[in-house]
Parts: C-alpha cells; structure tokens; sequence
C-alpha cells in the first residue's frame, strides 16, 4: 500500500502544486536515504506546497507498472508538468531542483536559488 504524506498551508502567490511520487524497495539504505533526501528538499523548497507518496514496489509492484519504474529508488515529477524521472538517492542536489524545475540551466549557468518560503 502507498504512503501518502500531504503538506498542505496557504498557498504563496505564484506557488504551483507539486504532486511527486518517489518509488522504493523497502527499508534498504538507499531508499532511505531517498525518503530523507526528498522531504528535506520539499520542506525546504516546496513548503506546503507539494504531495508526496512513497510507493514501496515491494508491497505493491503494479504501481510501478503505471509510472514504468525500472530501477529504484526513482522520484516522478507529476505535476507541474512536464513529467520527470530522476533515478538515485537524490544526493546530488542541484540535479534534483533541476529536475523538479526549481532551479533553471541558462548556458552553462545553473540559476540559484529559486526558493519559495
């Protein structure tokens, strides 16, 4: 069964939701890590305004079918559109605000920090 875990506050202006579901094998280290990746970076980044589901493969496999999960741990970027897979423990964190598009890569330049607190 998924875990949903739904931040929810005053919507800032300008905020977009965030609906992301991050794909794991049980309790094993690197999914985690993952866990604790991602929900420091929504905290910190997406204050109240995103829905995050942990979706553990092991106990419900079909899930993954849906999202065509081939590896794990995977975050899916839902909404905002445009969709977005980001495979790993989520360590590397100027790849994940550039795949959660929160950050912005502008000929060679990585735009910082596009924060919304």
């Amino acid at each position: 069964m998924a875990k949903k875990n739904k931040k929810q506050s005053k919507k800032r202006s300008g905020g977009r939701p965030y609906v992301l579901r991050l794909y794991v094998t049980g309790t094993t280290p690197k999914s985690m890590e993952a866990i604790e990746n991602i929900k420091d970076i929504c905290e910190k980044y997406l204050k109240g305004r995103y829905e995050l589901e942990v979706i553990d493969i092991y106990k419900d496999p079909r899930l993954a079918e849906g999202d065509q999960i081939v590896a794990v741990p995977t975050l899916v970027k839902v909404l905002p559109t445009p969709l977005n897979r980001m495979i790993g423990d989520l360590t590397d964190l100027q790849s994940v605000l550039l795949g959660l598009d929160l950050i912005k890569k502008r000929g060679g330049e990585v735009s910082w920090p596009v924060r919304h607190s």
